[in-house]
């Protein structure tokens, strides 16, 4: 899989911000509209907008119509490529971690 850095970019940008992150938690459990995402957030509707502009510019959030309701959706294929890339350093530090556990265990007179 080709990551995009400017797709990365924008999602790690959109994750930046708290409300942003807990409006994609609500959205984990199902599509819901901009009034019913604004109900625990002490902001204007105004500001949730914003919030889900910059959701749905990063591609994190679809925005449908449905009669007068306008859902917002879920869109999580950002936050996989978000994943992919962050693997590579898991994998860095495990292995960084694996170094200091056998030096530790030499250290201890536990290992070769």
């Amino acid at each position: 899989m080709v990551i995009k850095p400017a797709g990365l970019d924008a999602t790690f940008a959109a994750l930046a911000d708290p409300t942003r992150r807990a409006i994609l938690a609500r959205l984990r459990h199902g599509e819901a509209t901009p009034t019913e995402l604004a109900e625990p957030f002490a902001m204007s509707q105004p500001a949730i907008s914003k919030h889900l502009r910059v959701l749905e510019r990063a591609g994190l959030i679809t925005r449908g119509r449905d009669a007068q309701r306008r859902p917002c959706r879920l869109r999580a294929a950002p936050l996989e490529e978000a994943t992919d890339w962050l693997a590579a350093y898991r994998a860095y530090w495990q292995e960084n971690y694996g170094q200091l556990d056998a030096l530790l265990d030499e250290l201890k007179g536990e290992g070769p």
